[in-house]
């Protein structure tokens, strides 16, 4: 198993992530001070207050506070992701998509109610259902395209929010759709190149080259194999690596690219960031017990993992993609 970062954490900090419950995903903030967790059980998200900091002994992380919000549109958060700073996109499994702006405040272990600046439902084809996970991307003129997984209708919608016009839709239509069982994940690549889809039905991660004609019928470009029952995804800075987190078993899957994704590829590394215990705690079927959520820092160097039975742990990135790097226990390396 790798080592976990020993983050520091106030005394507050702790039992807040204690009682969040089932997770699902999470987010850090573009500015590297926020990280956000989907608290999926108890309808509500965590904000956490959160400094990364690199030394001769590799990244450390402090946890702050906190500020745990609630809200009307907010039910069983599966996906977060920022559109800035302050404004945070949430999906909402038995629900909708809904757009908040947070709090002006620092997070100091209050609790919050706040109301949604925007719903989104989509539109006819488009029409949100059991709403997953969501990525976020700017475009022009105050344009923010949301790409949205809806699992049980095994579909990737696009809806394009302008914030200019206080979020509301100006777009709506069906994105992606073959090769896709239950999209469970999703990632933009940093190049806006690619799109990374957890497929948890056929075991695998689809992705799709962005281009004007992607479409529902587009067939993937590349294919992950050998993913379990993949959930959370990330492209490293450099995109020259996609994580995967593994909810069916304790790992996080890693694989290698030159920044082109096509063609089939099988994981390059396989690394625990589970211990067994934990792990078995969680094991309520084959596709449980292992980690959900994953995200990467804006600093590219740590990892951020999440499930209910291990709320959080950080990784350090390198000792995740490079094999010369000590992992600091037993590198579960797949052949």
């Amino acid at each position: 198993m790798i080592s976990r970062i020993a983050y520091k954490a106030s005394g507050a900090v702790r039992p807040a992530l204690s009682a969040i419950g089932r997770t699902e995903d999470l987010r850090f903030s573009p500015d590297n001070r926020l990280l956000a967790i989907a608290g999926y059980a108890r309808r509500r998200c965590l904000i956490l207050r959160i400094d990364v900091e690199t030394g001769v002994d590799g990244p450390a992380v402090t946890l702050h506070d906190f500020m745990e919000l609630t809200s009307d549109s907010m039910g069983e958060i599966h996906g977060l992701d920022f559109v800035d700073d302050r404004t945070l996109a949430i999906a909402n499994r038995d629900g909708l998509v809904a757009l908040f702006a947070l709090p002006r405040e620092e997070p100091a272990g209050q609790s919050r109610e706040i109301a949604a600046i925007r719903r989104v439902k989509g539109r006819r084809s488009s029409k949100l259902n059991s709403p997953g996970s969501i990525a976020v991307r700017l475009e022009s003129h105050g344009r923010v395209t949301l790409l949205v997984c809806n699992n049980y209708t095994h579909l990737v919608t696009r809806h394009v929010v302008n914030r200019w016009l206080g979020y509301r839709a100006t777009s709506n239509q069906p994105l992606l759709k073959r090769g896709l069982d239950i999209p469970d994940g999703i990632a933009l690549s940093h190049d806006g190149q690619w799109i990374a889809v957890s497929s948890h039905g056929t075991k695998d991660v689809k992705i799709y080259r962005m281009s004007a004609s992607l479409g529902p019928d587009s067939e993937p470009a590349g294919v992950l194999r050998n993913a379990g029952y993949p959930h959370g995804v990330r492209f490293t800075a450099d995109d020259r690596h996609i994580l995967v987190a593994d909810a069916g078993s304790r790992m996080v899957h890693v694989y290698a690219g030159s920044g082109d994704w096509t063609g089939n590829r099988a994981p390059t590394r396989s690394i625990a960031v589970l211990d067994e215990e934990t792990f078995l705690r969680g094991r309520a079927s084959p596709e449980e017990g292992g980690p959900k959520g994953l995200d990467i820092d804006r600093s590219n160097n740590v990892v951020a993992v999440t499930c209910e039975e291990q709320t959080l742990a950080f990784f350090a990135l390198a000792s995740l993609i490079n094999p010369q790097v000590p992992a600091f226990g037993h590198d579960l390396t797949r052949p």
